[in-house]
């Protein structure tokens, strides 16, 4: 943490902030503001309080540390280069001549840095140990981020845990939530290694060991993140990128091997006969991930360096520090892609889709169909099978990052006849889905000529939301966007008192002005913010209720949903900045923020601005 702090300073990358702040809201806020800046720095906060308990600490609070591209290729490196050395191993041929041969012994030999090294004796993360009674979570300064989670939580934790037999190795990233009696919460979803891991220990009947490393390479942080296989040891992954294989020491009380340079290790057992409500907490979806009951670690030992830095993130809205971390990811895994889906020429997935609500990807399309056999492929792919909408285009698309060009390329070649709606799983974090973890997936084949016409009349704003209010009351605002393409989109807003069902029915007479039409609420929604609304639509559609065509004409409901819709699950609610923290921060000129920035990335409702 000390050399990437340097690191970041050198670079300019870095903001130091001496004022006196509170883990609870303060700290995390100013984080969460300044990573939806363009120009965002990491932030290390010296002065660090929790006022509730009229607590000081000594250790510096580092957040952000991936604040933007230029931070990432700092601790990870060229996403493109590493992708290039992955497609060369993964395309390794006989060598023939004697210089192939060098090359190839080359290629192999460096691949020796994959296996991390366990070394003897203590590591820097051990230059002070705390057992038992000792071993106090509330002695570090863990954020509570959001006015409504359910208490503290680490948020940058790397997860070190074994299988049964010891055998394999993972690490992973789950948030933890700290309890009283000094436990934390481990936010295992189904589908993570760690709970695979649970499931073995809970029908052996034992503990199960866990270490938890907080700090440290910066690179752990991605790795435990990155969507490899399962069994799968993610710091071989550092290993290949950094030439340099992860060092390793043995935990104080448990069996597990963390890396040496952390600054803290929580060490403890999870108790596999018990569970534990956990949550809520204010997720990267954007909205609260309700509470639930999760497996929790009793905490063993607390060990770390004499002169720690406690490394935190925020979660929230997008933009966030998943954006540069997430771009990172794209190009080193799609060589890895390609083994599943060779025809793939690129993929992206937009930060305002929160990864697995949205993906857009490039293919080379060789026959009819070609398309949705990609779509079922990709949702048949590790953490792909969580995407819930693919939109695929041909190889002759514009870059799937200039977004005003490929969104128009889209728009004109959407075809209701080209829209392939499937079911499956879905993430853990879904909210939309009638079931828990099962819902709709929607693909688009955009992979053909552009559509011959563009079959309706269009309107102006005002007069064809005139046309609708006179169909219906419920309908409050429209905007129109993209009108010089094939399939325009209008998005109208409503003060939602029935199914949309029955509204979709009512407008039917004026289909033959609109040929995509996106419904969401009144009050959270501004209809003039398609960035916040993509995230917001992706995020509350299930294309399995959420999806109506009539003729040539598609419906998108964005809404969020309840009894109206038949919906039975709980809905959470927005992830939402404390109003009277932000006015303490801007008069404070820790921040500079105003009503069009908090508006911009709806840091509250926006009725309530």
């Amino acid at each position: 943490m000390k050399k990437a702090i340097e690191l970041l300073k050198k670079h300019n990358l870095l903001k130091i902030i001496d004022d006196e702040l509170d883990i609870n809201l303060e700290i995390p806020h100013v984080a969460y503001v300044e990573v939806k800046k363009p120009d965002s720095k990491a932030i290390l906060f010296t002065n660090v309080v929790d006022r509730k308990k009229n607590k000081k600490f000594k250790e510096p609070v580092l957040m952000n540390v991936f604040c933007n591209e230029e931070a990432v290729k700092l601790f990870i490196g060229d996403g493109d280069k590493i992708a290039n050395e992955i497609e060369s191993l993964l395309k390794l041929k006989p060598p023939v001549t004697f210089s192939e041969k060098l090359s190839t012994i080359g290629k192999l030999f460096s691949l020796k840095n994959t296996i991390p090294k366990k070394i003897k004796g203590k590591g820097s993360c051990q230059e002070i140990i705390k057992l038992g009674a000792d071993a106090k979570l509330s002695d570090l300064p863990v954020i509570k981020t959001w006015e409504d989670d359910g208490g503290a939580f680490i948020t940058m934790g790397q997860v070190y845990t074994q299988s049964l037999n010891g055998e394999l190795k993972n690490l992973g990233m789950y948030r933890l939530q700290v309890f009283p009696d000094n436990t934390l919460g481990m936010h295992w979803q189904i589908h993570k290694d760690s709970n695979h891991f649970f499931h073995e220990y809970k029908k052996a009947g034992k503990k199960m060991p866990v270490s938890i490393g907080i700090g440290g390479d910066p690179m752990y942080i991605w790795c435990g993140q990155a969507p490899l296989p399962i069994g799968v040891f993610e710091l071989m992954l550092y290993g290949f990128i950094k030439n340099s294989p992860a060092r390793l020491v043995k935990s104080i009380t448990n069996d597990i091997w963390v890396p040496e340079d952390n600054d803290y290790i929580i060490e403890g057992f999870v108790d596999t006969s018990r569970l534990k409500i956990e949550g809520p907490f204010g997720d990267h979806t954007g909205y609260y991930t309700l509470d639930e009951e999760f497996p929790f670690m009793e905490v063993s030992a607390i060990t770390s360096k004499k002169d720690p830095v406690f490394l935190a993130t925020v979660v929230g809205k997008p933009p966030l520090e998943d954006k540069y971390m997430g771009y990172a990811t794209e190009r080193i895994f799609l060589p890895l892609l390609r083994t599943t889906a060779p025809d793939l020429v690129d993929y992206y997935m937009p930060e305002n889709g929160v990864y697995h609500n949205l993906i857009l990807a490039k293919i080379d399309t060789f026959y009819p169909g070609h398309a949705s056999q990609m779509m079922h492929a990709f949702w048949g792919v590790g953490q792909m099978s969580f995407v819930k909408h693919a939109i695929f285009v041909n190889s002759d698309a514009p870059k799937l990052t200039s977004h005003d060009e490929i969104i128009r390329y889209i728009l004109n070649r959407i075809n209701v006849d080209d829209i392939l709606v499937s079911r499956g799983a879905t993430d853990h974090l879904d909210h939309a889905s009638p079931k828990f973890a099962v819902g709709g997936k929607l693909g688009l084949d955009c992979t053909g000529d552009e559509i011959d016409e563009l079959g309706i009349t269009l309107l102006e704003d005002n007069e064809l939301l005139s046309k609708m209010k006179n169909i219906s009351s419920d309908i409050k605002g429209l905007k129109q966007y993209y009108k010089d393409t094939k399939n325009p989109i209008c998005v109208i807003s409503v003060d939602k008192t029935r199914s949309q069902k029955y509204l979709f029915e009512e407008l039917k007479p004026l289909f033959s002005h609109i040929k995509i039409l996106v419904i969401v609420d009144y009050k959270t929604n501004d209809i003039e913010n398609p960035y916040m609304l993509i995230w917001r639509v992706t995020n509350n559609m299930d294309s399995s209720r959420d999806l109506y065509i009539e003729g040539n004409t598609i419906c998108l409901d964005g809404t969020n949903k309840n009894s109206l819709d038949g919906f039975t699950r709980r809905w959470p609610g927005d992830v939402n900045c404390t109003k009277s923290v932000l006015q303490s921060l801007n008069e404070r000129k820790i921040i500079d923020i105003d009503n069009e920035f908090i508006k911009k990335f709806y840091l509250f409702d926006i009725d309530k601005i």
